[in-house]
C-alpha cells in the first residue's frame, strides 16, 4: 500500500502588510505530502523541479519528511518555481507565481500502480496542457489497476479567464476519479453552483462521491445514499495557506489507514464518514494556527 501523490512543487514567500513572514516548500500536493509523510504513511511526490539552490532546498525538506522522490524530475538551465502570497485581513491568501518551466517537462519515472495504492492529483498543475499526456496516462493505469483515486480542482479565480479551454480537462479528470474534494470557490468559479447539492447535480453524472468543503462554516457530504453536513469549529487563524491541503491529507490518511478501496468506498456508513472528515477539518484546523502549510512534525 502506498500514496502517490501529483502536484506542482514550488517555493512559498508569504507576506503580511507588504512584508515576508514565512518562506516553505510548496504547491498543493507537496504540501498534503508533507502532511502524509509527517503521520508516517509511504507517501511518494510526482512532480518536478530544477537543480538549482532552491530545488535542492525542496528536494532535501521533501526527504527529511520521509517522502520518496524517486518520481521527481529534476530539470538544468531553468529556475524552480517561486510564489509570493499575501495574506489578507482573513488570513486568506492571493498568489502570484513566478515559472521558468523547460519545453520538455515530468520526464522523470512514473510508478506502477496497483489496487491498494492511493492517487492524489489536482490544483492548475492537473491541466496544465503540458503535462497532460503524462497525467492521463497516469490516471488510465489507476484506473486500470481500481487504485484509488482522489481530485481537488483548486480552481482560482485568477485562471477563470481560462476556464473554456480548461473545462474539458476539468470534467475529465473528475471522470477518472474515485473520490472529488472541492470548496465552495471551486464550484462557484467552475460551474456557478451556489451550494452543496447545486455542486453534486453538477458533477454527480460523471462521478459519486462528493466532499464540498464551504471554508470556515461546514463540510458537506454527497453521495448516492448519504447527505450529511458537519458543522467546521471556529479557530484564530495564523494563516489559510495549505489549509485545505492538509484537509486531504487528512481524508487520505483516514481511507488509506481504513483500508478503503474503489470497491468498498460505498460500505462506508455515515458514522465512520463523521469520523472520517472530523480528522480531516481538525488536522486542517492545526495549519491554520500557524505559518507553515502542512501539520507539524510528531503529532
Amino acid at each position: 500500500m502506498h500514496i502517490y501523490t501529483f502536484g506542482e512543487a514550488l517555493y512559498d514567500i508569504t507576506f503580511r502588510n507588504g512584508q515576508p513572514v514565512s518562506a516553505w516548500p510548496g504547491g498543493a500536493m507537496l504540501n498534503t505530502s508533507v502532511s502524509l509523510g509527517r503521520l508516517k504513511v509511504p507517501v511518494s511526490l510526482i512532480t518536478e523541479y530544477g537543480r538549482d539552490p532552491v530545488g535542492t532546498l525542496i528536494e532535501d525538506f521533501l526527504q527529511k519528511n520521509a517522502i520518496s522522490t524517486k518520481h521527481v524530475a529534476r530539470f538544468s538551465g531553468h529556475n524552480t518555481t517561486i510564489a509570493l502570497a499575501f495574506l489578507n485581513e482573513r488570513n486568506e491568501a492571493s498568489y502570484s507565481f513566478y515559472k521558468d518551466y523547460p519545453e520538455k517537462r515530468l520526464r522523470g519515472i512514473m510508478p506502477v500502480f496497483s489496487g491498494d495504492d492511493f492517487f492524489l492529483f489536482g490544483s492548475f498543475f492537473a491541466l496544465d496542457t503540458a503535462i497532460r499526456p503524462v497525467l492521463y496516462s497516469l490516471l488510465k493505469e489507476a484506473k486500470k489497476q481500481n487504485t484509488f483515486v482522489y481530485y481537488d480542482p483548486n480552481f482560482r479565480e485568477s485562471h477563470l479567464d481560462q476556464l473554456p479551454l480548461l473545462k474539458k480537462n476539468i470534467l475529465e479528470n473528475i471522470s477518472m476519479a474515485t473520490l472529488m474534494r472541492g470548496s465552495d470557490e471551486d464550484f462557484r468559479n467552475i460551474f456557478g453552483a451556489g451550494d452543496a447539492d447545486e455542486a453534486y447535480r453538477a458533477v454527480s453524472g460523471r462521478i459519486k462521491y462528493l466532499i464540498y468543503t464551504a471554508s470556515d462554516r461546514a463540510v458537506y457530504l454527497r453521495t448516492p445514499d448519504i447527505s450529511m453536513e458537519i458543522p467546521v469549529p471556529s479557530i484564530q487563524t495564523v494563516s489559510t495557506v495549505g489549509a485545505g491541503d492538509t484537509f486531504n491529507a487528512g481524508i487520505a490518511y483516514e481511507l488509506f489507514n481504513r483500508k478503503i478501496t474503489p470497491l468498498t468506498l460505498a460500505g462506508l456508513h455515515k458514522t465512520e464518514w463523521k469520523e472520517i472528515i472530523g480528522t480531516a477539518i481538525r488536522m486542517s484546523g492545526e495549519v491554520c494556527k500557524s505559518y507553515e502549510n502542512y501539520i507539524k512534525p510528531g503529532r
